[in-house]
């Protein structure tokens, strides 16, 4: 008999930044490791890990971290984990694992894996089995256990038209129900939706039409692991006698690695170069990323980009999924893309780029595998809720649907639900450009303040030997006020820090940090009495 306990780093009541953590007795298996990009709120912030801290604490323990797909919410951060536990092991299927060799993660790291090839740890073994999503070689893993099974089906969607490195074989997902299913760890992303999702997903008659009604030359905007949807492009494209770039290293990488691999069929010649960029009816592929939304494409609108110049005759087609928090930037880009002159099409709405489960997916899982215990993971609390609610439909019992935040842990021992209200500790990790450390929410709060109220800066020169003021005090503001227009209120700042400075400085001793102390302290609430706003005070004072 076995004592389990099952728990998010991330993933629970948010997009992205999933990491589950199973421990079976003695042993730890991590499912997933992905990020989350920054919204608009976490100034300068690139993206969001999940605290790897308990993980560190117990690297001995740790079996392997187990990688469903090459999408960065689910393996977007291994290489931060690698950075503290330079030795753990990552499983990863063929194309999962050329996704994390792209993202610099050491081959040294990575264990290759087949899907349905058991891979065994003593008393536990992981079983991959082929599912359904945009991505090729996307699998869900079976933990086989003592106790019973437990499955993380990562995401997915049921489609038995997807074949190649995109079936699912539902056969055996099947038979582990048929041998018994402790519990499942389920997507929620989509649990609100309706019916199924496909064939909702399928968009190469949308593009096909794209084509045909646009004779001049076509940009798609396309985010590069979503190679689905880029399969249906080209597929489009076909016996149309267009040529087709393919904009930046990275979207190249992918694109000629999938071709060598078989993951992605292009027909004969269809590939051209930079020669034919300005070819009337050329199709370009642009490449971007989320952590910078559009990002190609402004560069290409504002004439910064150093290949493409955009043309009033181009069509602009938006062949990637949507997210709130670049909505903003995305209806400025398609207005100002209007303005030029541009035709910009959407995907519409009753399309999806994204395949995840829908309500009925869900269904046809948990009917398929009967679990004991339901664990509802990634995606927003009340997709959350409503895959618990689906989980209720199918008359899996309440107590037995477990919706749970990051860190909670659920602790199974015996077969049996232990609620011990147990927690792990665990917090945000924010990354800013190459760093590998946590900035912290003060930094962010400096930025906050920075961007609402900007920065006073004051700076002033005292004699070491006769402990006089020599220089200033002077005052240098930025984002605050007009300096020209508010001569008075400059006089008045530089007259309040003299008072302060001279006030602390006796024949024998000045008082540095007391001087500083005081500045922003009667500083700061003067600025607030004529101006309302609270500015970083900064105070130099240095002697000579």
């Amino acid at each position: 008999m076995c004592k389990i306990k099952i728990f998010g780093l991330g993933g629970l009541d948010e997009n992205g930044k999933n990491a589950y953590v199973v421990e079976i007795d003695d042993d730890i298996f991590v499912f997933d490791c992905g990020l989350k990009y920054a919204t608009g709120n976490l100034l300068g912030i690139d993206y969001v890990i999940p605290d790897f801290s308990y993980l560190i604490k117990n690297r001995k323990r740790i079996k392997g971290v187990f990688i469903t797909h090459g999408h960065q919410e689910n393996m977007g951060s291994v290489s931060d984990l690698i950075a503290q536990i330079p030795n753990v092991r990552i499983y990863a299927t063929k194309f999962t694992k050329f996704c994390l060799l792209e993202d610099g993660v050491k081959e040294e790291n990575i264990v290759e894996i087949k899907a349905h090839k058991k891979i065994s740890f003593g008393k536990v073994s992981i079983f991959p089995i082929t599912i359904s999503h945009s991505c090729p070689d996307s699998v869900m893993f079976v933990i086989n256990t003592e106790d019973g099974a437990i499955c993380y089906t990562g995401d997915f969607l049921i489609d038995p038209s997807m074949m190649g490195a995109y079936d699912s074989d539902l056969g055996k997902i099947a038979y582990v129900g048929k041998q018994g299913v402790l519990c499942l760890l389920c997507e929620s992303s989509f649990a609100e939706i309706p019916g199924h999702t496909s064939p909702k997903h399928k968009l190469q008659g949308f593009f096909k039409d794209i084509v045909k009604h646009n004779e001049k030359r076509i940009i798609f905007s396309v985010l590069p692991n979503h190679l689905y949807t880029i399969q249906e492009i080209f597929n489009s494209l076909a016996s149309s006698h267009r040529k087709v770039v393919v904009m930046g290293k990275k979207l190249q990488n992918v694109i000629n690695y999938s071709i060598d691999n078989g993951y992605l069929t292009v027909e004969d010649g269809i590939l051209g170069d930079l020669s034919n960029l300005k070819d009337e009816n050329a199709v370009l592929l642009v490449s971007d990323d989320k952590a910078y939304p559009y990002a190609n494409l402004n560069k290409i609108l504002n004439g910064y980009d150093k290949f493409i110049s955009l043309l009033p005759t181009d069509t602009v087609v938006f062949s990637e999924p949507k997210y709130d928090s670049s909505e903003k930037i995305f209806v400025k880009l398609e207005n100002e893309l209007a303005k030029f002159g541009c035709n910009v099409v959407d995907i519409p709405k009753g399309y999806s780029i994204l395949q995840h489960a829908s309500r009925e997916d869900l269904m046809l899982m948990i009917k398929l595998l009967n679990p004991k215990y339901y664990l509802p993971v990634r995606g927003e609390y009340r997709y959350m809720v409503g895959n618990a609610n689906v989980a209720s439909l199918l008359n899996i019992p309440n107590e037995n649907i477990l919706l749970k935040q990051n860190g909670d842990v659920v602790t199974i021992n015996n077969k049996t639900l232990e609620d011990k209200f147990e927690h792990i500790r665990v917090d945000d990790i924010f990354i800013d450009g190459n760093s590998s450390d946590d900035i912290g929410d003060l930094v962010i709060k400096d930025r906050e303040i920075l961007s609402e109220n900007g920065i006073v800066l004051i700076s002033a020169t005292v004699s070491k030997k006769d402990k006089v003021l020599l220089v200033g005090p002077e005052v240098t503001t930025r984002g605050f006020i007009y300096v020209k227009d508010s001569k008075e209120m400059i006089e008045e700042i530089k007259k309040i820090c003299e008072q302060v400075i001279t006030s602390n400085i006796t024949p024998n001793y000045v008082d540095y940090n007391l001087i500083k102390t005081q500045i922003r302290e009667e500083l700061g609430e003067y600025l607030y009495k004529e101006t309302e706003c609270k500015p970083m005070i900064i105070a130099v004072v240095q002697e000579v």
